[in-house]
């Protein structure tokens, strides 16, 4: 008699583990994207493993920094920028709203970035692709259709696993790779610096926070839940950052001993010449497409539902343009902001998403210390505040990132590096 009970709890177990996951592994996932991509491949194609080490030690952060959100909207039922204002009222909100708008534009200009550089892969100018592509994401968001459309784009784009095939077919030295994560390496100069702030902004982004935590919200988790979400929100980061490690493994080993630095899509999608040969563009221009427009249409929302729910205004993608003006000109106003600086001629795509990654770096303390507060005030968590290790991994980004910044702003000044 007791084995069909304890098949019964195992079903029970397993139906509820499916019932909550998903946001985490999609925030996570959509956190790879054309800025992150290219991030991660001009680090491996220009200073090797060297920055390894800086992966490894992100991902305790990363997957903390993402469960903190996630443990937020699943007590309190309420996404962070209500959290924000709740807590510090109305003028810090508008500069935190403020921020997530900056880092938002910053990476949906990315994003279009990856679009265009995709397509030219196809031989497609930006002057066609781009504009084509607007259209279609913004559809997608009127329609309201995205989130069926996002689990097709979410399999297309886990066509980056393809590094991961690539890296071993390249034969690194292992030894050396092993060495890398483990023993710190800093490279003195101001480009160096400043990718390390990109390495954190794509890993541990902004905008990652309130996707997460409006995910957790959307989907209902709540209190009793979360001892499962949390696996999801925290699987989803780890599985994130792997793939950002084999893509710098990827590049360091096909691309850096050659000397070739990253500056189009073309020489990130050389680096899966191992696994596809002649197909390695096309893989890669498929890959990039594909988690850009992902990207694309959750970045604009995730903006509009943030700054919406923060000030109290009408939201929602069933909402009318009478209904809801603000929320449905915020998100029109950041797809066209990002189709339009794409169009300017003369832009280094691959530099336009290396400095958007680079933006939210320096944004990301802020927004965290508003976290850190929040998340350790008991009137509004209650028993499920931080531990002492949360908190020491948070601070500790925090700190990192903004000693960073300051050297980077330092080295600039007074022309080092």
């Amino acid at each position: 008699m007791t084995e069909p009970k304890t098949r019964t709890r195992k079903r029970t177990g397993l139906l509820a583990l499916l019932a909550v996951i998903g946001p985490g592994i999609i925030a996570a996932s959509a956190g790879n994207d054309s800025g992150g991509i290219s991030t991660y491949s001009v680090a491996g194609a220009k200073y090797g493993y060297t920055m390894l080490w800086m992966m490894l030690a992100m991902t305790p952060s990363f997957a903390i920094v993402q469960e903190m959100a996630g443990r937020m909207g699943a007590v309190t039922g309420k996404g962070f920028s209500a959290l924000i204002r709740e807590r510090f009222g109305v003028r810090p909100t508008f500069f935190a709203m403020l921020m997530l708008l900056a880092s938002n534009a910053a990476t949906t200009i990315a994003e279009f970035a990856g679009i265009a550089a995709a397509m030219q892969l196809f031989g497609v100018s930006k002057y066609i692709s781009v504009p084509i592509a607007a259209v279609v994401v913004w559809l997608l968001v009127v329609r309201g259709s995205y989130r069926n459309v996002e689990k097709v784009l979410l399999a297309l784009s886990s066509v980056f696993i393809a590094y991961v095939i690539a890296a071993f077919l390249a034969k690194p030295d292992l030894g050396t790779v092993a060495t890398a994560f483990v023993v710190p390496r800093i490279v003195p100069t101001q480009a160096f610096i400043a990718l390390a702030i990109g390495l954190t902004g794509t890993t541990i982004a902004p905008w990652m926070q309130f996707l997460v935590q409006s995910n957790i919200v959307d989907k209902g988790t709540t209190v009793k839940e979360w001892a499962l979400a949390r696996w999801d929100v925290i699987v989803g980061a780890i599985a994130a950052n792997v793939i950002a490690c084999f893509i710098i493994i990827t590049t360091a080993t096909v691309l850096h001993p050659a000397g070739i630095e990253v500056t189009g899509a073309g020489e990130a999608a050389r680096a899966l010449a191992p696994l596809a040969g002649h197909y390695a563009e096309a893989l890669f221009a498929i890959g990039l497409l594909s988690a850009s427009v992902l990207a694309a249409a959750v970045l604009p929302l995730t903006a509009s539902y943030a700054i919406c729910e923060a000030f109290g205004w009408e939201s929602g993608l069933d909402r009318s343009w009478s209904e809801a003006p603000l929320f449905n000109g915020l998100y029109t106003f950041v797809i066209l902001t990002g189709a339009a600086v794409i169009l300017l001629p003369g832009l280094s795509l691959i530099g336009i998403m290396l400095v958007s990654q680079v933006v939210n770096g320096m944004l990301l303390p802020f927004l965290l210390i508003f976290m850190m507060i929040i998340i350790n005030d008991r009137k509004i968590m209650g028993r499920h505040v931080n531990g002492r290790v949360n908190n020491l991994f948070a601070w500790t980004t925090i700190v990192v990132v903004i000693t960073l910044t300051v050297l980077l702003l330092g080295m600039t000044l007074f022309g080092i590096g």
